[in-house]
């Protein structure tokens, strides 16, 4: 007897490939998600830089005011303090954008995370149905089997009493 090919097999490749191209896109989200991770810790590091640098300017001048600095420097010192002002601004923008960055890429790894389980459970699906059709197969094939058997067993008992028959016929 030939072995039973699955009908359903070209279905099961197909989901198969599928599952396998949603685990290298969560895979990519994941290296974007990470990148993006990086850059908003650069961004963080140089915004806190940038913090550090005006909390010491100001106690700089501070300083100046007690001291009794003349007035130019006093305006010299805030206007770069305004300057100072203007990067921190800067760089907390910058900040703000990874943050968006990495909360899109966060996202996207949610997204593709539950595209994987779906995948799977439709693939799981389906080898579950073909373990079913294997034993629906089998049940089917034992039971034609039987039948045969039965069918054979019935003529070559038809056959032997046909001749036991004969024989007993013949002796008389």
């Amino acid at each position: 007897m030939k072995p039973l090919t699955y009908p359903l097999e070209q279905l099961m490749t197909i989901k198969q490939n599928r599952f396998d191209q949603a685990v290298k896109t969560l895979e990519a989200k994941k290296l974007l998600l990470e990148q993006a991770k990086q850059k908003l810790t650069a961004a963080e590091k140089e915004r806190n830089d940038v913090a550090l640098h005006k909390t010491a300017k100001l106690t700089q001048l501070r300083e100046s005011l007690d001291s009794g600095t003349t007035t130019d420097k006093i305006q010299q010192m805030k206007v770069y303090l305004k300057l100072v002002d203007e990067k921190l601004a800067d760089k907390q923008k910058k900040v703000v954008e990874a943050q968006k960055q990495v909360d899109l890429a966060q996202k996207q790894v949610d997204a593709a995370t539950q595209e994987v389980f779906q995948k799977k459970k439709d693939l799981e699906k389906l080898e579950l149905h073909k373990a079913e059709w294997e034993k629906e197969m089998l049940y089917w094939a034992e039971r034609k089997e039987g039948a045969e058997q039965d069918e054979q067993g019935s003529a070559t008992h038809t056959m032997r009493k046909r001749q036991s028959d004969k024989r007993n016929k013949s002796s008389e």
